[in-house]
């Protein structure tokens, strides 16, 4: 019997927000990694949530430790490198919204190889869960990320994968064969439609979500923020609407709906339902800064789909 919903791989990266304080900015810690930020986001709403990644031996490989913790996420498996360091990135807010700047090179996370997956872990979980930044950090993470998904399939566990493309840790030419590989090893894509507009090559919504489904995987849930989240499986296609709220920020907002849809489609199998409830608590988590603070629990969701 399966005894964890869901197992995140990837990079946990501290978070440092720019913040307008009497006429100066300044950089508020926090936390942040999509896959992360996918298992807090599922925790969260009740998921029984696991994560595998390195850490380095600093504070902030504590600080995730600790926020671990609290989320009641089972790190049992997270390695912390003596000699590691965790990744950082910062960001700053102008007119076109928010810019990311990443000091994550050589961290801790980038360095995960295949021998140090936990096996026993994966074939334990429901879910796996990975991203292409958890391939697009080094090619032993992309080596890894492939057999984990191996594993995964050989022991009844349903692969999801986040497409999440990065231009910054990969030329497009590799991002697109990497990413096609694995979307076509996985059970549910969870592509946003600018990423997925460049990978594919394709325009409209609809032929991406067929281009997905054709590469093999049985579900695809595409977000095009203000303009919902297409979901599609082979007998079935519907745009399920975006939830408006007075948004604040919106990093973090596509990882939440990964966690939220995940752990709400466990519930019941209705991905449809799922993206409903994940719109939700997507839009729910840009009503604050940063990715991991603003993220919404179950009852906050309920209540805001209830009022509605």
């Amino acid at each position: 019997m399966k005894t964890i919903d869901l197992l995140a791989f990837g990079e946990p990266l501290m978070e440092f927000a720019e913040v307008e304080r009497q006429g100066e900015s300044l950089y508020l810690p926090g936390f942040g990694g999509d896959v992360s930020n996918a298992a807090v986001a599922a925790a969260r709403q009740g998921a029984k949530t696991a994560i595998f990644t390195a850490l380095g031996s600093d504070a902030f490989g504590t600080n995730f430790l600790k926020l671990w913790d609290q989320e009641s996420i089972d790190r049992s498996s997270v390695i912390v490198r003596p000699d590691g360091r965790t990744g950082v990135y910062f960001i700053s807010y102008g007119e076109d919204g928010h810019v990311f700047s990443y000091a994550r090179a050589g961290s801790a996370a980038s360095l995960v190889q295949t021998d140090e997956l936990p096996l026993g872990q994966i074939a334990a979980a429901r879910v796996l869960h990975a991203s292409g930044i958890s391939q697009a950090i080094s090619q032993g993470c992309a080596d890894a990320v492939f057999a984990a998904i191996r594993h995964a399939r050989q022991n009844g566990t349903i692969v999801s994968y986040d497409t999440n493309l990065r231009l910054r840790l990969w030329p497009l030419d590799r991002a697109r064969a990497v990413i096609h590989g694995t979307v076509a090893l996985s059970d549910i894509a969870l592509p946003g439609l600018d990423d997925a507009q460049q990978l594919t090559g394709l325009d409209r919504p609809e032929e991406i979500c067929a281009f997905y489904l054709g590469l093999g995987c049985r579900i695809v849930a595409l977000t095009m923020g203000k303009s919902g989240t297409m979901v599609a499986t082979p007998d079935r296609q519907e745009v399920i609407p975006a939830r408006p709220v007075a948004a604040v920020d919106a990093t973090g907002a596509g990882d939440t709906f990964d966690g939220a849809f995940l752990a709400e489609w466990l519930i019941h199998g209705n991905s449809f339902q799922a993206a409903a409830y994940a719109n939700a608590a997507a839009a729910l988590s840009t009503l604050g800064q940063g990715a991991v603070a603003p993220m919404p629990r179950r009852s906050q969701v309920e209540g805001f789909l209830q009022a509605a």
